[in-house]
């Protein structure tokens, strides 16, 4: 944490069980210079195992103390990057064949201005300014950025796919004669991930610990922002596709606009594709692709599940053999789907807002619960072969 007060500080940091009745650990914190904002850090070794533990900052000294960036955290996280272990290690045994990040309606914000802005999510932690994610509605300190998504996806093996804003929110929406700054944004983007050390960008994920260049060759532009209501999508897409192509032109672009029934008007190498029905809804969609033309780019399904109201949103068994047909109906047609995730992957049960949907994984403090959902789609990877053109087992993080 930091700290900061005009006079010394004399605090106890503990953890205790929530009744506050029993500590189970306490670190002292003296210090006498901390006029100007101070980092202080501590290890906290808990005696005892209390599930519903809490951490407390506690002082008998009068004065004020001002507190900021204050993080709990294991000591071992998964490859020292600040994952926890048990939550990565399901990822890893999913074996997933790449990261969507950082999210879906989080790219856009339901106002520009509440967006995903990437160069405020890296360098140091405590200089990050954090933004509101006004679609889920809860304020983020962005902790978890740009950087560390690469790294993650780096960790695990799997391609990034990085899904940028395009200029377009859920309620606003730039003209496409405004579009460069965005543009221009995107391509410092992938210098950061891909330029070399020397370069501008590049030098700023040097700085952060990551000389080599990030292996990333997949964006996709936008989020669900080809429709009626966003009329400046296609004219956006056109900048940023030939933008990006002229700079790499290995990065495969993704398009938001839908090419299962008729073939897209602009270039694409793939097209998104996104399907949150009900069960027997979904199990009907299995044929979705079978009647799609051969030509032209390929699909990519990065957000499926049995999503609505009622028992099957929430993991069922009826839930997840609908999905696994609908999978099915994805592995038939491998030859145009080339990739596919469930969505969401992650959810915090302590949060009842969003844990009333449906979500491949609930988690707490201490406890992982599996949905029928993560299960299938173990079973499903070991024992069909036709998988190897079709990557099934990706993962969404919607933060």
């Amino acid at each position: 944490m930091y700290i900061r007060s005009l006079e010394s500080v004399e605090l106890t940091a503990s953890l205790t069980c929530s009744d506050g009745l029993q500590n189970i650990a306490a670190a002292v914190i003296v210090d006498t210079n901390v006029s100007d904002w101070r980092k202080i850090q501590m290890q906290l070794l808990a005696k005892v195992t209390c599930r519903t533990s809490r951490l407390e900052l506690t002082t008998s000294k009068r004065g004020v103390i001002w507190i900021d960036q204050v993080s709990l955290i294991p000591s071992d996280t998964y490859k020292g990057h600040g994952f926890r272990k048990e939550l990565i290690h399901m990822l890893v045994d999913l074996k997933p064949r790449f990261l969507r990040f950082p999210g879906g309606t989080f790219v856009e914000g339901i106002l520009l201005r509440n967006a995903f802005r990437w160069r405020e999510t890296i360098g140091p932690w405590e200089e990050r300014p954090g933004h509101y994610g006004d679609v889920w509605n809860y304020w983020t300190d962005d902790g978890l950025g740009y950087y560390e998504l690469l790294q993650l996806a780096e960790d695990l093996g799997a391609e990034p796919i990085w899904v940028f804003n395009a200029g377009i929110s859920r309620n606003d929406q730039v003209d496409t004669t405004a579009i460069a700054p965005f543009v221009k944004d995107v391509l410092d983007s992938l210098e950061f991930a891909r330029g070399s050390a020397k370069s501008t960008w590049g030098s700023v994920r040097a700085a952060m610990g990551h000389p080599e260049r990030f292996q990333l060759k997949y964006v996709a532009v936008g989020n669900e922002d080809c429709d009626n209501t966003k009329p400046f999508y296609q004219g956006h897409y056109l900048k940023f596709y030939n933008a990006i192509r002229e700079a790499y032109p290995d990065i495969q672009i993704i398009s938001n606009c839908d090419g299962s029934s008729e073939p897209l008007d602009h270039p694409a190498d793939l097209y998104d594709f996104h399907i949150y029905n009900s069960a027997d809804d979904l199990f009907l969609k299995k044929d979705t692709f079978s009647r799609t033309s051969r030509t032209g780019p390929k699909v990519f399904v990065s957000e499926y599940a049995v999503h609505v109201d009622g028992d099957t949103s929430k993991g069922s068994l009826q839930a997840s053999l609908a999905e696994a047909a609908f999978l099915i109906g994805l592995e038939v047609n491998s030859d145009i789907v080339h990739m596919a995730s469930y969505a969401p992957l992650f959810v915090n049960d302590n949060d009842r807002k969003l844990a009333l949907t449906g979500f491949c994984v609930f988690f707490r403090t201490s406890i992982l619960i599996m949905t029928v959902s993560v299960i299938m789609s173990e079973y499903n990877e070991q024992m069909d072969p036709r998988c190897d053109s079709l990557q099934l087992l990706a993962t969404v993080w919607n933060s």
